[in-house]
């Protein structure tokens, strides 16, 4: 799994003009599902972003995790984050999993977070979808399951 978390002051999702989700203070995530997650990747996924401090305190060192500052996420499904560029110029997305298998993961991401106590928003899996964002900072942090849950 491969998140891309940009600390927003605002963000919303539509699809074809209709809003989806919109959050104030907090973060977008895009959210990426490779072929070897699990449902336990997309757990301790969750579990490691809600832990995450990169939220400032009132010295404005990054101190806070997202419960703490009382914000919100804004997740989008984003399989482009598997893209491969090895070769030519067209980016290859074989290594993304197949929607019937990303969507229950997504959804698992996604009600994980929610269990944390943690307002969520989506977007709509497989959509095209317009994202605007106001970055706060900007501040992005970029997840990994493979580099990142050790």
């Amino acid at each position: 799994m491969r998140l891309v978390v940009q600390r927003v002051a605002r963000a919303s999702v539509c699809e074809a003009g209709e809003l989806l989700g919109e959050v104030g203070p907090g973060a977008v995530v895009l959210a990426g599902i490779g072929h070897d997650d699990t449902p336990e990747i997309v757990e301790r996924m969750a579990d490691k972003l809600i832990g995450l401090r990169y939220f400032e305190d009132a010295d404005g060192r990054t101190n806070l995790a997202i419960a703490d500052g009382g914000g919100a996420l804004l997740v989008v499904s984003q399989f482009t984050l598997y893209a491969d560029l090895r070769r030519g110029r067209r980016p290859g997305f074989m290594a993304a999993a197949l929607p019937e298998v990303a969507t229950p993961l997504i959804d698992r991401f996604v009600e994980r977070l929610r269990g944390h106590g943690v307002a969520v928003e989506t977007g709509r899996f497989g959509a095209e979808m317009a994202v605007e964002l106001v970055n706060d900072g900007p501040f992005t942090l970029i997840l990994d399951s493979e580099r990142d849950l050790g």
